[in-house]
């Protein structure tokens, strides 16, 4: 039952093209990213705006607990992409010429189907096992307690013994890297096209796997810029939030052909 379903997933992930698309592109979907968020920003300020508050929620409640802050921080970017869904919406609208406002980002949270649930409990697992990896490799290797940034600077990244920040930061990567493959244009698609959650999988996966140099800068890109969000007191995730999450949308438009497949109302 389950080879069944992964090889009809497959053949639905291959019944439409996927566009060879330079190296730099992805310059191209922050800036288009930039135009829809200047177009209505209202929605994407708000849901810029939610994170950040949650962030410094998060931030406040362990902020004695830095060893639980620091996964929880990574493990955000896992999640980011289904938290994003309202803007990819409201970018779909601009695009077909339609008003799009914060209604038309709240009605994505209203799906027809089970599809985008599905996968947002995927990310919402990778992203609590992340967590609780991360507390457990901190935790278990640290040479002392890492209760504060200093404590985590101290014993984590500047520890004289061991190589626990590198075992950290490798782990991660390790973890983050198929999550990035199964959701870089899944999510968009599955808001899109009629597809099962499979099926965008498979299709995010041949993206990444036939142009890996644009997706490796993309992926730069969004691990720097939310980065530099966090850094400056959460304040900056209330722009590059949304602007990364108009971005992604053009990134799904730009990639994949989507012509062979029904649209999702």
């Amino acid at each position: 039952m389950t080879h069944r379903l992964a090889q009809k997933a497959l053949q639905e992930s291959r019944s439409f093209g996927v566009r060879r698309i330079p190296v730099l592109r992805p310059l191209g979907w922050l800036a288009r990213g930039w135009t829809d968020l200047m177009r209505c920003p209202l929605p994407g300020l708000l849901h810029g705006l939610a994170l950040a508050l949650f962030g410094a929620l998060l931030f406040w409640l362990a902020r004695h607990k830095f060893w639980l802050l620091a996964g929880a921080f990574s493990g955000f970017l896992l999640v980011a992409p289904i938290l994003a869904t309202g803007l990819y919406a409201v970018s779909r609208a601009l695009e077909r010429g339609e008003k799009a406002s914060l209604r038309t980002a709240m009605a994505a949270w209203k799906p027809h189907d089970g599809r985008l649930i599905v996968f947002g409990l995927l990310l919402a697992f990778a992203g609590t096992g992340w967590v609780m990896t991360s507390a457990s490799l901190i935790t278990g290797l640290a040479p002392g307690l890492v209760n504060t940034p200093t404590d985590f600077l101290r014993h984590v990244v500047l520890a004289e013994q061991g190589h626990l920040f590198e075992l950290w930061l490798g782990l991660g990567a390790v973890l983050a890297a198929p999550v990035f493959a199964s959701s870089v244009v899944a999510i968009p698609l599955l808001l899109d096209r009629q597809i099962g959650v499979l099926g965008a999988i498979f299709t995010s996966w041949r993206v990444v796997m036939e142009h890996p140099l644009p997706m490796a800068l993309w992926a730069a890109l969004l691990l720097a810029l939310t980065g530099l969000g966090i850094v400056s007191v959460l304040l900056g995730l209330v722009v590059v939030a949304p602007w990364l999450a108009h971005a992604s949308w053009h990134a799904y438009r730009d990639v994949v052909d989507t012509s062979g497949l029904r649209e999702r109302p």
